[in-house]
């Protein structure tokens, strides 16, 4: 029997693959054009470019309003002179929302049958579409009809609405509020894992978070984007080895499937736990202008967060049914506690401690860059010089605050009682803030004028969504925290 050449057959393969993806990908010369006629810039525009006709049939030239900082132009995560691919800004968005809260998946089927299915479905719609109108308030329509970015980061937004103080303060605050608890959060996480890996070890939870606290300080080196992107893949790759191999053990389970167990009904009383672990597992826009501005072909952000978000709700939906079909109604809040065996259940704690250190450098880089923008951009413009050299390379002052950072969530993971559901608590507002109700907020207050009532109405819906999510979120995480206190602390 003949066989067909590698090559040949590898190239048929992708021709396959290519007619199927959306135009979007592939052809985004002339239809992105189109479409980021809404969403997006072309892929020759520029930072505040001008049409120049200069003979060359009128080409765009940069015309740069940011100054020669090297830290700007690229969105809040600094130099735009490390451009990442479309695949390295999908790596960093998924990281983001494919995180550590796939283990609870499971659970929260268990609490809202079909329906928690359909929300990680819908939620998944939500939050591409908050992305989208988010990076949209970067940019104006100039007189010939051209998207021009005028503005870099989430707080440059929130300042033509709010005001530059207020508004710089209020998202500034929120933001780092925000990333400082998942970097402290990933660190509980791997406390916790790694007491359950080895259960009878003579190193408690505490001692283990140092350690990985340890391990995480040469985080304190990132320098740019690209770096945190080869970390987000490498994160990726973790989480797929676990889908991989606890859907494995669901599979040779099959026969033992409830599938009567899945509940259509909704219980008012233990939904909302399922919706807010589905919620806050989607959360990513506070990364998107970086992420956008620092694309090499910035018109094919678009497609980027169509497809991680359609990966997203496709891999979490097949997860949290098939992990609750296994297991039923004895699904555990943590679904590594139900693997049958102790050495299973230590594999696959070991690689969730791998992707949760993997998945700390990028709120940690983006906090630092919040940190770096408020405070050490240099007189005048800020209190404190800036950390870098003249060089390029980080002052010695600058790297210990760096490093500095990563001792404090360190401490703040080890010293904080019931860290996680404090979290819920503070992150059910700073999470819908910048999830769903400031971005629907900021498009109306931008491109009211421009929109059809029908995305107006829809933004309205999402802002309700949003209000609706949160105060769900904060009542049943105060109870909870009352609960744990009443209990007694855990040291």
């Amino acid at each position: 029997m003949a066989v067909p050449p590698i090559g040949a057959t590898l190239g048929a393969a992708w021709t396959t693959v290519r007619s199927a993806l959306p135009d979007s990908c592939v052809n985004s010369q002339q239809d992105e054009q189109l479409h980021f006629a809404k969403f997006g810039r072309k892929p020759n525009d520029t930072e505040l470019s001008n049409l120049q006709n200069s003979g060359t049939g009128g080409s765009l030239q940069r015309v740069d309003s940011f100054g020669d900082d090297e830290s700007c132009g690229g969105g809040e995560f600094g130099s735009s002179r490390h451009k990442i691919s479309e695949w390295q800004a999908g790596w960093n968005v998924t990281n983001a929302i494919q995180g550590m809260f796939v283990v609870s998946l499971p659970y929260a089927v268990l609490h809202g049958g079909y329906w928690a299915i359909t929300a990680m479905i819908g939620v998944a719609y939500i939050c591409c579409y908050t992305g989208k109108i988010l990076v949209d308030c970067l940019y104006v329509t100039n007189e010939e009809g051209q998207l021009i970015r005028v503005r870099d980061t989430y707080v440059s937004i929130a300042e033509e609405c709010f005001g530059r103080r207020v508004g710089a303060r209020i998202v500034n605050t929120a933001q780092l509020i925000e990333l400082l608890m998942t970097c402290i959060l990933y660190v509980v996480l791997c406390g916790d894992l790694m007491v359950g890996t080895f259960p009878d070890g003579a190193i408690d939870t505490r001692s283990w978070m140092m350690i990985c606290g340890i391990l995480l300080l040469p985080c304190s080196f990132l320098k740019n984007l690209h770096h945190v992107s080869t970390l987000s893949f490498w994160c990726t790759m973790a989480h797929v080895v676990i889908n991989v191999m606890i859907m494995g053990y669901c599979l040779l389970q099959a026969a033992t499937w409830g599938w009567s167990q899945v509940s259509l009904r909704i219980n008012i009383f233990t939904f909302p736990i399922s919706l807010g672990i589905i919620v806050f597992s989607y959360t990513s826009q506070i990364f998107l202008p970086a992420l956008e501005g620092n694309m090499s072909d910035p018109s094919k952000f678009h497609c980027m967060l169509n497809w991680s978000h359609v990966a997203a709700a496709i891999f979490k939906s097949l997860f949290g049914y098939v992990g609750f079909l296994t297991w039923q109604a004895n699904t555990q809040e943590v679904i590594t506690n139900n693997l049958p065996t102790q050495g299973f259940k230590g594999v696959v704690n070991f690689i969730l401690v791998v992707k949760a250190l993997l998945s700390y450098p990028l709120p940690y880089y983006a906090a630092l860059d919040l940190l770096e923008r408020a405070f050490f951009k240099g007189r005048p413009d800020t209190t404190f010089p800036r950390m870098w050299a003249l060089d390029g390379d980080l002052k010695v002052w600058g790297l210990a605050l760096r490093v500095a950072l990563v001792v404090f969530t360190t401490v703040m993971a080890i010293s904080i009682p019931h860290f996680a559901i404090l979290m819920g608590f503070i992150g059910s507002f700073t999470g819908t803030m910048l999830s769903f109700i400031w971005p629907c907020y900021f498009h109306l207050k931008l491109k009211g004028p421009t929109l059809d009532w029908g995305t107006v109405a829809y933004d309205c819906f999402v802002i309700f969504l949003g209000v609706l999510f949160g105060v769900i979120g904060i009542y049943y995480s105060f109870r909870a925290l009352v609960e744990a206190f009443q209990i007694g602390l855990p040291f």
